[in-house]
């Protein structure tokens, strides 16, 4: 059995959780306030996600534009997004929300354009 300790991000708490796992899979959480402790545990035991937040240089532009993804997506699948992001190729004028990156790593999530260029 293995022990992990993580602090929970479920609601501003912030309860430092010690989760029990056994063959990948969630045994116990303790040290949760609320229900979203354990939720949040299993989730980051079983499937973890992250948004990604990056830049990229704008044809046009001497400013970066920021980007994010448009949910989170698969941790693993983190480094492979930031080298399709790296790639991307953008032109001015550029509105928010703008796609930069279809279906990222084919995870089905889009990279956006977080603000006006």
């Amino acid at each position: 059995m293995e022990t992990r300790y993580l602090t929970c991000i479920g609601c501003p708490m912030g309860c430092q959780l010690t989760v029990e796992v056994e063959n990948g899979a969630m045994v116990s959480v303790t040290g949760n306030t609320c229900k979203k402790g354990k939720e949040y545990a299993e989730h980051e035991v079983s499937a973890p996600t992250r948004m990604v937040t990056s830049v990229l240089t704008v044809e046009g532009s001497a400013e970066p534009l920021s980007v994010k993804t448009a949910q989170a997506i698969p941790k693993e699948k983190i480094f492979d997004c930031l080298r399709e992001i790296r790639k991307a190729k953008m032109k001015t004028p550029i509105s928010i929300g703008d796609v930069v990156v279809h279906d990222v790593c084919g995870t089905g999530v889009d990279v956006i354009a977080t603000r006006n260029l």
